[in-house]
């Protein structure tokens, strides 16, 4: 039996890793703009420094109709204490942030912030968009 030498191939095929990139690249441009999702609120304005980013914690959203998001999912307001204890257990924190449209009655915030408080949440935090140019409607 005589042994042949064997002989490397030097050229790399890199079609497969092209094609998996590709549809990669696709996949991420599609479920990119899904990432941003989320209830639409025209935020109050402020002069404060606004967090660069919220920290662990549960999103709480009340929309410009008064109705009441929890991490994006709609609530009923007698099942509002319930479905929080829920999500928090699951993120495991006591840290609550509050997105309110800026058309929002008063009234509305102020029992959703008493119902919080009633919870016993620790940590309660009011998200705002900055004041451009340092002007601001009052």
């Amino acid at each position: 039996m005589i042994k042949r030498p064997h002989q490397h191939m030097a050229d790399i095929n890199i079609t497969n890793l092209v094609d998996v990139v590709l549809v990669l690249l696709i996949i991420f441009m599609i479920t990119a703009p899904m990432l941003q999702s989320g209830i639409d609120v025209n935020l109050p304005k402020t002069r404060a420094a606004a967090q660069d980013e919220l920290g662990e914690g549960v999103v709480l959203t009340i929309d410009q109709k008064g109705g009441i998001f929890i991490d994006d999912v709609w609530v009923r307001l007698p099942d509002f204490e319930k479905q929080l204890d829920i999500v928090m257990r699951n993120k495991n924190t006591s840290s609550v942030y509050i997105r309110a449209d800026s058309g929002v009655v008063y009234a509305a915030v102020v029992d959703v912030v008493a119902r919080l408080k009633d919870v016993g949440i620790e940590y309660l935090g009011l998200v705002t968009s900055p004041v451009e140019n340092g002007n601001s409607k009052r």
